[in-house]
């Protein structure tokens, strides 16, 4: 499969998997989203050239999201209606969202290695959002919504970057990704 047509279809396989769980976790079938969220992965561990390097990447993602979300549980910003395996940790289903998460990073999410104050400000803007669009379908609840999202907002800065930059040197995926969005989708629409 060409990278920008691998690319378009990883975007929308992590939207779906996206919503699996967060609907799943918002109505106590987490573990139907987390299923759908490993389908995910399996697919793209079979379509990558490399797959060894994209599952370090994978784990080394979601071990990460559970000690950021895990941190942000702890300190009381925010809770989960369903999943929670331990006291104080994210549940099951966050951590599955993370690890599909990684399967942008050298596809979809491509464009953002090494332009790390542009990875900076994306997860500044969309890690927040994305927390906020749970929260409103249910799935996660804020003690303190200004203060939950600003601590979301800097924490995806740092985090977006470190992620964009262990793709780099977790890159399972062979093809050279274009060097833009406008570039990728062209891509995409000639392999269509």
């Amino acid at each position: 499969m060409k990278f920008g047509l691998y690319a378009v279809v990883n975007f929308f396989a992590l939207e779906i998997a996206w919503f699996a769980c967060v609907l799943g976790g918002a109505s106590d079938r987490g573990l139907l989203g987390t299923m759908v969220a490993g389908a995910v992965i399996g697919l793209h561990l079979y379509l990558a050239q490399r797959p060894r390097s994209e599952v370090v990447l994978i784990v080394a993602t979601a071990l990460i999201g559970l000690a950021w979300d895990s941190v942000l549980v702890a300190f009381g910003l925010f809770s989960y209606p369903t999943g929670n395996f331990a006291p104080g940790f994210a549940p099951y289903w966050i951590v599955a969202m993370w690890a599909v998460f990684a399967t942008s990073l050298n596809l979809s999410l491509s464009w953002l290695k090494g332009r790390w104050f542009l990875a900076a400000l994306v997860g500044l803007v969309g890690g927040p959002r994305s927390y906020l669009a749970g929260e409103r379908l249910g799935g996660v609840q804020m003690s303190d919504p200004v203060l939950a999202l600003g601590a979301q907002a800097v924490g995806w800065a740092v985090l977006l970057p470190l992620l964009a930059y262990l793709a780099t040197r977790l890159n399972g995926i062979d093809a050279k990704p274009p060097s833009n969005c406008r570039d990728l989708m062209q891509e995409a629409h000639s392999n269509v």
